[in-house]
């Protein structure tokens, strides 16, 4: 494996990685859907994972953390639980990819490496899937709301930034992943036909 392919698919995970703590901790997840009557309006409600802020027309916003897990909605209380372990994965697959990567000391033996940093990327691939199944449900459940004509206009929403993000997110958890997953071991050379010096015998 080519010390720039790893270098690339470190740093797009990383990256990832970045851009999955911005969408957990953003309070952007779903905003006011400006529709029929709601197009002027004093305030706009932000919507996150772990608080909700109110956006005054003045500029002023005020943010009030959840009180209870049980009171979100479902998707909500998922991508959660899911955000978060794809964050400890992606910091776990980011230890190993240290430890197999080429220009480190810790192991010495080239396959060993080269096993190890797809282990790495397989940690990533799973990052990325775990991160980008509670951002397309989050989506799915907001789109299915706002074309719900039992749904009124004020309690429909629209995607938020943390959505966007989110999906950068596992996009470039996932091509970080197949980039490090496309290490292969060097083949093994103990097979290799050995070479036999012949002399030729003396004449007596």
């Amino acid at each position: 494996m080519s010390m720039g392919l790893e270098i690339g698919g470190v740093t797009l995970s990383v990256l990832g990685w970045l851009c999955s703590i911005i969408c957990c901790a953003l309070p952007m997840w779903r905003v006011t859907a400006f529709i029929g009557n709601n197009i002027v309006t004093a305030q706009i409600i932000w919507e996150g994972l772990w608080m909700n802020c109110v956006v005054q027309s003045t500029g002023q916003m005020q943010c009030k953390v959840y009180d209870s897990m049980l009171a979100l909605p479902q998707d909500l209380q998922a991508a959660r639980a899911l955000l978060v372990v794809a964050i400890v994965l992606a910091v776990l697959g980011l230890m190993v990819a240290i430890v197999g990567a080429q220009c480190t000391r810790c192991v010495e033996d080239e396959t060993t490496k080269a096993k190890i940093t797809i282990v790495s990327g397989v940690i990533f691939l799973l990052s990325g899937i775990m991160t980008l199944i509670p951002v397309s449900w989050s989506a799915n459940t907001i789109i299915r709301d706002f074309y719900n004509p039992l749904v009124i206009d004020a309690q429909k929403r629209e995607l938020g930034t943390s959505l966007y993000v989110g999906w950068a997110a596992s996009a470039l958890l996932l091509f970080g992943g197949a980039l490090l997953c496309c290490s292969c071991p060097p083949k093994d050379e103990r097979y290799a036909p050995s070479k036999v010096a012949y002399s030729a015998p003396r004449s007596a």
